[in-house]
């Protein structure tokens, strides 16, 4: 619930009264107020939140109202005290206006937008280049790319021009310099191959699309759910859009210092591949929730422009998953990698010669021209009654993962080496 301060004219409070009660306002008091020239009435009034909007278009008829919109929630309550707890579970979700507001209110600053935007590069660039996993979440809570991501896709819902023009630079700038300074840092320090996480950020999996999805609806709902009735705090589902662009913008910096052009590509494709369904999930959730081309106090929107975003989104999604799902593996290697892993297992379970202990399958970075290195290092322990040395059984079970990985459409150069254990006493 929300409350309202409307200052009017002397003797037009009773219109802002009547107004009031047809949406069902609570706790409504009238007051005699000044501004110092002129005698005004000033009344106080608690509306649901999905109230706000139709309540602020019908008061924009009366002259010269002087609304105060508090947006914190509160709890109005009313005689009789018994039905307190009926009264406080009235929860509902934020108005499209105070949707839109709020994200206009988040374009502040330039100077500490670009001090956050730096300050998350460094962090991230650190987190990669330590292989710490804890400071890449550090990153992700520091970025400011949330901001900008929402208000993308509230223009989107809206047809806002100008709101989605501001969102745009501002989602290039950070990108841009979150990538700039990887880059800097890792010509400042030396770096000269690429870590572990590099490797593993920049590898795509055939489920790539649902992340950014699943982060612009989470973003989106916890902007339209009251603060008491959300279940998880702003910084989480800002956080969650942090994750998809982040990591990736700084691996794509160091890449590109690196010289390594094939992951610097991938990591371009994945950032492309998170804008678009950032904003697509994000937009679909405004619409859903009310947001539209027109409203109360705001008459710039467009509704032409939300189906175009919408048919241009999903395009570009639809034609980024087409090219993912061409190329494999170059675009697929971390679901290509688990699909290897249950491979090897079939075949050395169907060669009848040992068990399977553990198999690490992973692609690498090598640096062989025109070569997808899908790196093997398998265990097994020998069956029962399998009569061959060690380096046979390791032979025999090395020439099959190969063939069956190149026989099942793996396009890779198959590097496996297998070793045999043997428990206790067996030797």
């Amino acid at each position: 619930m929300r409350q309202l301060l409307v200052q009017v004219p002397e003797g037009r409070g009773e219109d802002v009264l009547q107004r009031a009660r047809a949406h069902d306002a609570t706790n409504v008091s009238r007051l005699r107020a000044g501004d110092g020239q002129a005698s005004r009435d000033l009344v106080i009034l608690h509306v649901n939140n999905r109230s706000v909007e139709g309540l602020l278009g019908d008061l924009e008829s009366i002259p010269d109202a002087h609304i105060t919109l508090l947006p914190q929630e509160v709890m109005a309550l009313r005689p009789p005290p018994s039905e307190a707890p009926e009264q406080v579970t009235n929860v509902t979700e934020r108005s499209p206006i105070e949707v839109f507001l709020a994200g206009l209110q988040s374009i502040g600053s330039w100077r500490g937008f670009l001090s956050y935007a730096v300050i998350s590069g460094i962090v991230v660039w650190i987190g990669l280049y330590t292989n710490t996993i804890f400071l890449l979440i550090a990153a992700m809570l520091i970025s400011p790319l949330a901001g900008p991501a929402m208000n993308v896709a509230v223009a989107s819902a809206r047809g806002d021009g100008l709101l989605l023009r501001r969102g745009l630079l501002r989602y290039v700038v950070a990108l841009a310099v979150t990538v700039a300074t990887a880059a800097v840092l890792t010509f400042a320090f030396g770096l000269r191959t690429v870590t572990g996480l590099m490797v593993d950020i920049s590898e795509l999996s055939i489920t790539a699309a649902l992340l950014p999805l699943s982060a612009g609806v989470a973003a989106a709902l916890n902007l339209v759910q009251s603060e008491n009735s959300s279940l998880i705090s702003g910084a989480a589902a800002g956080m969650a859009v942090a994750a998809s662009l982040a990591p990736p913008a700084g691996v794509l910096g160091m890449a590109l210092a690196l010289g390594q052009w094939a992951m610097a590509g991938n990591t371009l494709f994945l950032l492309a591949l998170q804008l678009v369904g950032i904003n697509l999930g994000g937009a679909i959730t405004f619409r859903l929730f009310g947001l539209s081309s027109r409203g109360a106090r705001y008459e710039r929107g467009k509704r032409w422009v939300f189906p175009m975003a919408l048919a241009l989104t999903a395009a570009l999604l639809g034609t980024l998953m087409a090219v993912q799902f061409s190329n494999a593996p170059e675009l697929q290697r971390s679901s290509r990698a688990t699909e290897a892993v249950a491979v090897v297992q079939d075949i050395v379970q169907a060669s009848g010669l040992a068990y399977l202990v553990e198999a690490n399958v992973r692609f690498t970075r090598a640096s062989i021209p025109d070569q997808n290195t899908l790196l093997g290092v398998v265990y097994v322990q020998r069956r029962q009654g399998v009569d061959l040395a060690d380096a046979e059984l390791a032979g025999r079970l090395t020439d099959e993962i190969q063939r069956g990985l190149l026989s099942r459409g793996f396009d890779v150069t198959p590097l496996v080496s297998v070793t045999v254990l043997a428990p206790p006493g067996e030797r």
